[in-house]
């Protein structure tokens, strides 16, 4: 039986744009080594927070290439892959080349909103075509349409590969409603960092983290306190965060995280359209609480 190995803090990593917007290949190193040596225990590459539909066919194989070689199997490495058009998911997991990738993440069809029976047809065929472990990926203030928990456990007892869901519908219910009803080997990911602590809490076993770009030190601290237990110490950093969390995806994601990267040094704060830089104002503010959040 295929079992989730993408636990702990997993980074929904950027991609770093240089100034005259083209990929920037020595930034996406600099931050794979600046993960690596604070706390990722996995990566999610060539998704929402890397800003991947607005990337070309072969700059996505060349950041894919890139990364793998300089992760070299440290870590696993799960790559999005998905679409609101089966047929042609299917046809990307039947001939992409996943070599060095260890999981797949596919969201749900956005802009079309399937029924449940859609979703659920939807997600057994991508799970008999591909070649990886998959993670569903529930999303419903992008996609428009939401995984329901019992759709999620259907899945999760009819297809053997599908490990896992990245849960990003902030609903606590419904998270507690798949960790109570879904098979052993199957697993829930965090896919809000605002509602990380409590998830874990639930059962959670870790996230896919768009603060742990900037922060991975930090984040992964509250999430390995939590693991061993240690409630009240993971609390006071979860609520170290609170402001920050608002902050990152007032402006959308990533204009937030990649401003504090900017702030840090390790970025141009540049996005593609039709995405835009975060204001002013909230860069200033974010800037202020990165200074009181070095722990």
């Amino acid at each position: 039986m295929t079992q989730n190995i993408f636990k702990g803090l997993g980074i929904a990593l950027v991609t770093p744009f240089k100034a005259d917007g083209s990929v920037d290949y020595d930034a996406i190193t600099a931050l794979l080594d600046y993960q690596l040596d604070n706390g990722a225990d996995f990566l999610c590459i060539l998704a929402t927070t890397g800003e991947t539909p607005c990337l070309s066919r072969e700059e996505k194989q060349n950041i894919k290439e890139l990364i793998v070689k300089h992760v070299n199997g440290r870590v696993p490495i799960l790559m999005g892959c998905g679409g609101n058009n089966t047929a042609e998911v299917v046809n990307e997991l039947k001939t992409a080349d996943f070599k060095g990738i260890d999981g797949v993440l596919s969201v749900c069809p956005y802009y079309n909103k399937p029924s449940q029976e859609g979703l659920y047809q939807h997600f057994k065929a991508i799970a008999e075509a591909s070649p990886l472990p998959v993670v569903l990926y529930n999303v419903p203030g992008r996609t428009g349409v939401n995984l329901k928990a019992e759709t999620t456990v259907r899945l999760a007892n009819d297809c053997p590969n599908i490990v896992a869901i990245k849960e990003a519908s902030g609903s606590l219910e419904q998270v507690d409603e798949i960790i109570k009803n879904k098979p052993a080997r199957f697993d829930v990911i965090s896919g809000d960092d605002a509602l990380t602590f409590p998830m874990i809490a639930c059962g959670a076993v870790g996230v896919i983290s768009v603060i742990g770009n900037a922060l991975p030190h930090e984040f992964s601290k509250m999430i390995r306190l939590e693991f061993n237990g240690e409630f009240g110490a993971a609390q006071r950093i979860h609520h170290k965060f609170t402001d920050l969390y608002s902050l990152l995806f007032v402006d959308g994601n990533p204009a937030g995280v990649k401003a504090l990267l900017n702030d840090m040094g390790m970025i141009e704060n540049v996005l593609r359209l039709p995405l835009v830089p975060t204001r002013i104002t909230t860069k200033q503010k974010m800037s202020e609480l990165l200074k009181q959040l070095r722990f």
